[in-house]
């Protein structure tokens, strides 16, 4: 069986909507094939691999129009906007450099009442993944125009990363009351499934596809609708809306990692291997880079390919930067590299990223580097908010075991019966029957 084991794969999630990886993540792909490339023609268009039809024009309009009206702040903010769309739907993190010159620009012309700018600051801040900046532009661009929707979609987001469910959900229902449409419903659909609802998430979800406005809209719920019936052990209806993204989207990163992943499922270890193939060399996110490594290791490769060898790099340069820090880099450290660099790594985006993402990551490194009894307490924090994870699940389970704890089985068990086409690293599987 494969282990699916990043944001978006049958062991946990992301945070809708999906950010760009941080520009490390794009920096390695060398090991893996052609690299999607970083920046951008004269027309703002991404040029890599993978960029959906539209992207780049709506940049490139947008940049029209800041030349006929140079003095505009409303054109300036607009391009911001194109720009950290295109980031997101290409997963390229080149145009928010674009982004962000375009909206020290607006601001420049009007720093006063500049809403568009001002939560354009925070779509930036949420993009780059600094989500303490963004939660404060979230926060002023809803005293700002109480009755907008879009600071109250990155106060949403921002307070989701932080791990302060409580406000996220309050953000997301004050999106909904003003607009419910695609972008309310995905969130509203997050919140759901973190607190253990994934029938009311999957509702949700279904009004996040009805009501999309664009194909990338559409592409991302059914993406995610694929996501929550896989991690349910279904792979059949998963595949079929990874199929329906795929229609909407045919690039879409998600989609066809998610395809890969119900290849695996089904014992055609060799179709998954060469899909993930296809897509890391395009876009060498650490969630696809580390499900391709264990996919590698479950068919009985113990070599870590040029997979291993991109994530290797990402974690080096995550050290090295200081910066906010992929929980997939650390899983990857901590299950075939070094442990103590996984630590170091989740201890450091600990500090001022208290998600369950996070909590569960930092409590796994922990055990791999021999401190169960340090873990144990981010293993239970991960649980906090109820959420159906099978990955969380056996997380904890596997550190009850090492410290002896009665209730190990139990939560063994429970992830077994979570998602049957859950399976570990194969160095590191326990006992799930108790």
């Amino acid at each position: 069986m494969f282990s699916s084991r990043g944001g978006g794969g049958w062991g946990c999630l992301p945070a809708p909507p999906p950010n760009p990886p941080r520009p490390e993540a794009t920096a390695p792909a060398a090991a893996t094939g052609p690299a999607t490339t970083a920046g951008t023609d004269d027309a703002g268009r991404a040029p890599g691999a993978g960029v959906r039809a539209g992207a780049g024009d709506t940049v490139g309009a947008a940049r029209r129009r800041t030349e006929a009206f140079p003095g505009d702040p409303a054109a300036w903010s607009g391009l911001a906007r194109a720009a950290i769309e295109q980031a997101r739907t290409t997963l390229d993190a080149g145009p928010l450099d674009t982004a962000d010159r375009a909206l020290r620009r607006s601001l420049a012309l009007d720093g006063d009442a500049n809403y568009a700018a001002v939560t354009g600051q925070g779509m930036l801040a949420n993009a780059r993944h600094e989500f303490a900046a963004a939660r404060e532009h979230g926060v002023r661009g809803t005293r700002m125009a109480p009755d907008r929707p879009d600071a109250y979609a990155v106060l949403a987001d921002a307070e989701i990363q932080l791990g302060h469910y409580p406000q996220a959900r309050a953000a997301v229902q004050r999106l909904l009351d003003i607009a419910p449409a695609s972008a309310a419903y995905s969130r509203a659909a997050y919140d759901l499934e973190t607190h253990g609802r994934p029938g009311d998430a999957a509702i949700a979800l279904r009004r996040a596809v009805d009501s999309a406005a664009t194909p990338d809209e559409r592409a991302f719920a059914e993406a995610r609708l694929g996501d929550l019936l896989g991690s349910g052990g279904d792979p059949d209806a998963a595949e079929r809306h990874y199929r329906r993204a795929l229609d909407a989207a045919p690039a879409h990163p998600y989609a066809q990692a998610g395809i890969a992943r119900v290849a695996a499922a089904r014992g055609r270890t060799e179709e998954a291997r060469a899909r993930y193939a296809e897509l890391v060399a395009r876009t060498p996110l650490p969630q696809f880079l580390l499900e391709a490594v264990e996919l590698r290791r479950a068919s009985g490769d113990p070599g870590r390919g040029g997979e291993g060898a991109a994530l290797a790099a990402q974690v080096r340069l995550a050290r090295a930067d200081g910066g906010p820090v992929d929980p997939h880099l650390a899983l990857y450290a901590a299950d075939h590299g070094d442990p103590g660099v996984a630590v170091e790594l989740m201890r450091r985006e600990w500090a001022h990223t208290r998600s369950v993402i996070v909590a569960d990551a930092l409590g796994w490194a922990l055990h791999r580097a021999g401190r169960d009894a340090e873990a144990l307490p981010y293993a239970v924090r991960a649980a906090g908010t109820g959420w159906r994870n099978v990955m969380f699940r056996y997380h904890r389970g596997v550190i009850e075991q090492e410290l002896g704890r009665p209730e190990a089985a139990r939560h063994l068990r429970e992830a077994a019966a979570l998602n049957p086409y859950y399976s570990p690293p194969a160095p590191h599987r326990a006992d799930r029957n108790g």
